[in-house]
């Protein structure tokens, strides 16, 4: 392998079917294979996509959208769910990185979602699995916070690659932890659109703008490559939203400011075009030993700091409601498992498990 590859990375600039997650998946594993065939190494997909950006909360008082909440709740997946099975699979046939944000649910609650990001290796395997850190303003009335545990540059063929989703990419320390660990390619998401206000007044916030000033200033800050990847207002968010809250929340959404796709290089620049409104997939190639020279001028995690000055600590470990402990009465249970196996809470980013009792230490 060498040690600064170069290949050719995909945007996946799309909309997923909204709310249904079984043709989502579909549509996803469509255009994995499209993007394979046309020579891409990765592709990314956008925040949410698995079944859909929760744009209600922002349009609607939430005592109007409970039934929306209820089927983004049905249509959220498991990590080892068979919805991520399949797209592992294609992108294990198609030999190609896939990045895909989806929200996420639990065997052990009905109600509690989070807004999550998976890395896929060529080979299938699972290479991160991200919940972003802290929901976004009115997002916290669809999903909780998330942890530390995917906060780490995942060591692969197409160098080491990181990821977070959407706000985060303006959280200076999430981004430093991923510059820490050596990060070469970063991978945002983002939504379709994210309205704060409506269209006739001043202040909207502009997606396309903030997209551009945050990877600018990842790629600028770490010395990488950026890739952008937004959603897409299409008609099945159209018919959902108008059917449930009616033309005014509709209205809002086509008139706010849209997302944008685009890839930008270690310098700060764009590689190539951008893309906005219409669904497309973006395609740019990309030369990790590009990376190099920025990093004789200013490198943050390297010469240019004073780590005597100042120091981050990260915890990683993923959190559980409990831990149980020696129950005699569930460990006698074949289809239960042993005590043991319950007490193996925390999953690393090498597949391996830390024991309960390791993870109380480190947690209090």
């Amino acid at each position: 392998m060498s040690r600064y590859p170069a290949y050719k990375v995909a945007a996946a600039h799309v909309a997923p079917v909204f709310l249904e997650t079984e043709q989502s998946v579909a549509k996803a594993c469509a255009i994995i294979e499209e993007a394979a065939k046309t020579g891409a190494g990765l592709i990314a997909f956008p925040e949410s996509f698995l079944p859909g950006y929760p744009i209600w909360a922002a349009l609607e008082a939430p005592i109007r959208t409970h039934e929306l909440f209820k089927r983004l709740a049905a249509s959220a997946i498991e990590v080892n769910g068979p919805e991520l099975a399949r797209i592992r699979e294609t992108a294990r046939r198609r030999e190609i990185f896939v990045s895909i944000g989806f929200t996420e649910r639990t065997a052990i609650s009905v109600g509690c979602l989070w807004n999550a990001n998976v890395l896929i290796g060529a080979d299938g395997s699972m290479l991160n699995h991200h919940r972003k850190i802290v929901p976004t303003f009115y997002e916290k009335l669809i999903w909780a916070n998330g942890d530390g545990s995917g906060l780490y540059a995942a060591s692969t063929e197409l160098g080491r690659i990181g990821m977070l989703i959407f706000g985060e990419n303006a959280n200076p320390l999430a981004r430093f932890a991923l510059m820490a660990d050596g990060e070469q390619l970063h991978i945002s998401s983002y939504p379709p659109v994210w309205p704060t206000r409506p269209p006739e007044s001043s202040g909207n916030y502009d997606l396309a703008q903030a997209i551009r000033i945050r990877a600018g200033a990842h790629a600028f800050e770490a010395k990488v490559f950026n890739i952008a990847a937004a959603s897409c207002v299409d008609r099945t968010m159209r018919q959902a939203i108008e059917s449930a809250l009616g033309p005014e929340p509709l209205r809002i959404i086509e008139q706010s400011p849209q997302g944008i796709s685009v890839v930008i290089g270690p310098t700060g620049a764009p590689v190539g075009d951008s893309l906005c409104g219409e669904e497309g997939i973006l395609y740019a190639g990309i030369d990790l030993a590009q990376c190099v020279e920025p990093k004789q001028f200013h490198d943050v995690v390297g010469y240019y700091n004073r780590f005597d000055i100042f120091s981050l600590t990260v915890n990683r470990a993923r959190p559980r409601p409990a831990t149980f402990v020696n129950d005699s009465q569930r460990s006698s249970d074949p289809s239960v498992g042993s005590a043991a196996e319950h007490t193996r809470t925390a999953p690393l980013p090498n597949g391996t498990y830390q024991s309960a009792e390791i993870l109380r230490c480190r947690t209090r």
